[in-house]
């Protein structure tokens, strides 16, 4: 055995007699690869010396292919949310495939506390992704300010590339199915903390369409919820019901997770769904179906928000004089389930 010899992937894979499927998968972590074959591979390249293409290009190119992800905490949404999580998934799963790595960004290392920005000159990555943020938080504009470049699934902010899904043609149908399928006229809206750019989006439609097809909605009819989640949404239709003078016959809420909040408190009221009052959400997260009784929502496709924002944020960072769109736009549909009857 040659060890001075310079190897690739596939003479790692004859001299091991070996796919060279099988050697891609252990360098990268992915697929099913037993722990005696892995193990095999692992102390192979360790004692021929072997350097994958990834580290290689990263010592020729001084580049760190790391890319730093921030979930802002001001927000407090964790990596449990299930509709942002699924979205990382996605986007992580891809950008590994392309020689990726990710690294969180976090306000504080150890005892020391770090501005974002030079947390991302610390670990020296190549870009940023912001999974979910407060346009408020000045630790994100000094990201941008920096030129470092950055994608987002939620925000919408100068120098800042973004995908969402389509909140506009997500409120219109919404109401279109209330007003012509269900045919109800008093519907009222559950929006989400407006820190969040698609939930001011998302109620600034839904004023605006209510208007457009005439529906018996006034400004009592709509409640913020104080969080991103279920009890925010559980308290809010508590407040929704002993402000409105008359009971909604349909509840918008701006997301799955607030929907879920509403329907508990809505059962706790003793109040039936759909008899008394239906219920649209909107992302269609994956309990939504599982849920009793399963939620009528707007459905986000988030493996392609995850795997769109990922391509993009490739270009940026490999091709950056390319001239890219700042907003992807991607559409929505409708999903009926048992919160709504017609």
């Amino acid at each position: 055995m040659n060890l001075n010899k310079k190897r690739t992937i596939y003479d790692i894979a004859k001299e091991l007699k070996l796919a060279p499927g099988t050697i891609s998968k252990v360098l990268n972590k992915t697929g099913n690869v037993s722990e005696s074959t892995r193990e095999r591979v692992l102390s192979y390249i360790k004692k021929v010396g072997y350097v994958p293409t990834s580290s290689a290009r990263m010592l020729k190119s001084k580049r760190t292919y790391t890319i730093g992800v921030v979930f802002t905490e001001e927000s407090e949404i964790g990596l449990e949310h299930s509709f942002f999580s699924s979205i990382l998934q996605a986007f992580k799963s891809y950008v590994e495939n392309e020689g990726y790595e990710l690294s969180f960004i976090v306000r504080k290392l150890g005892k020391n506390h770090l501005s974002y920005y030079q947390w991302c000159m610390n670990k020296r990555v190549d870009g940023v992704y912001i999974v979910v943020g407060d346009i408020n938080d000045q630790g994100l504009h000094e990201i941008l300010d920096s030129k470092i470049p950055a994608v987002s699934t939620d925000m919408f902010l100068p120098g800042l590339h973004t995908v969402v899904s389509d909140n506009e043609q997500g409120i219109r149908i919404s109401l279109e199915y209330v007003k012509n399928v269900l045919k109800k006229k008093h519907v009222a809206m559950i929006g989400g903390p407006v820190t969040s750019k698609a939930f001011v989006e998302r109620l600034i439609h839904f004023r605006k369409y209510v208007e457009k097809y005439q529906f018996e909605t006034t400004e009592e009819d709509i409640v913020l919820s104080e969080s991103f989640g279920f009890t925010g949404g559980l308290n809010a239709v508590r407040k929704l019901l002993n402000q409105t003078a008359k009971r909604p016959e349909v509840i918008l809420a701006a997301s799955d997770d607030i929907a879920l909040g509403v329907l508990k408190g809505l059962r706790d009221l003793e109040i039936k769904v759909p008899e008394e009052i239906q219920v649209i959400g909107f992302d269609d997260i994956a309990f939504a179906k599982h849920f009793t009784p399963a939620l009528t929502t707007i459905a986000q496709n988030r493996h392609l928000l995850g795997e769109t924002a990922a391509k993009m944020l490739i270009q940026l960072m490999e091709h950056p004089e390319q001239q890219i769109d700042e907003v992807i736009t991607l559409p929505v549909q409708l999903i009926e389930r048992e919160t709504t009857k017609k």
